[in-house]
């Protein structure tokens, strides 16, 4: 795996178009292109696909536009605090309880679209991770029989994995992060690597990226925070990009849309 690369081969228009959004990036960067600040002081952050920043703290999601401006504030005092966000639809966000094993879906209003949906009530009282797929159905890691289970918008489950141990013969699964994109499901376990899945729950490969926290997709591409910078790496062909960004006490990364979202948790900077 090669570190520090300037390019490397591309075999698609659409690979070729992400490539050079990150490589266009790091050349603005290098000509002190000064960044967008919002001080905001948050436990992490997510931005949906529209550019709009959600910022969460504890049990409060607020919501600043593309452009910085704030816009709207959202919390439910009877769930706790917010586990995780799955904002990859901005008109669909989904957020995820894991102390009440809830999940709450909101429009771009961040207006409550439905009652929460109870995960006990569904029979997956040891949820450990959630997150969005396609037509508005979403995914769990299920922690008691280590099973990856598709619901669609009805509730009714229509896809699982099995027991995850048994398929992939370890000994243990410990995820921390799941992700759907483009059809297929990503599930990161960061003592082994991300395990790939397709929609229907069947095994496909692992990509050997260890000790990550989460990361983005975009066609074969992955982006992911290596101690002070951001890196893509193409798991079709195997190569490794990485550039440091001089922020003080980072700890936590998106790139998306030929952007970089870096958090140090008091404020965002965007690139």
């Amino acid at each position: 795996m090669n570190i520090e690369r300037n390019i490397f081969p591309v075999r698609s228009v659409k690979n070729l178009c992400v490539l050079c959004g990150f490589c266009l990036l790091f050349f603005s960067f290098q000509n002190d292109t000064k960044p967008q600040i919002i001080k905001k002081k948050h436990d992490y952050f997510a931005v949906d696909n529209l550019g709009n920043m959600l910022f969460i703290k504890e049990g409060e999601m607020i919501k600043h536009l593309a452009n910085g401006n704030y816009f709207m504030r959202y919390s439910n005092l009877k769930l706790g605090d917010i586990t995780a966000v799955d904002a990859t639809n901005g008109l669909r966000l989904m957020l995820f309880y894991k102390d009440y094993q809830q999940l709450v879906f909101l429009d771009d209003q961040l207006t409550q679209k439905s009652d929460p949906v109870s995960l006990e009530k569904l029979g997956y009282e040891q949820t450990d991770l959630a997150c969005l797929s396609a037509n508005n159905g979403f995914w769990l890691f299920n922690k008691a029989n280590n099973e990856l289970v598709r619901f669609n918008d009805q509730l009714k489950k229509i896809s699982a994995t099995g027991n995850l141990k048994q398929m992939l013969q370890t000994e243990e699964v410990k995820p921390n992060f799941l992700i759907e994109h483009n059809g297929n499901v990503f599930l990161n376990c960061p003592d082994v690597g991300i395990y790939v899945f397709d929609i229907f729950g069947t095994f496909s490969k692992i990509i050997s990226l260890k000790g990550l926290k989460n990361f983005q997709v975009n066609e074969n591409i992955i982006y992911f925070q290596k101690d002070n910078g951001i890196c893509s790496y193409n798991y079709k062909l195997f190569d490794e990009v990485c550039k440091p960004f001089p922020i003080n006490k980072l700890s936590q990364t998106v790139f998306l849309k030929n952007k970089a979202y870096l958090s140090n948790n008091d404020s965002l900077f965007v690139f």
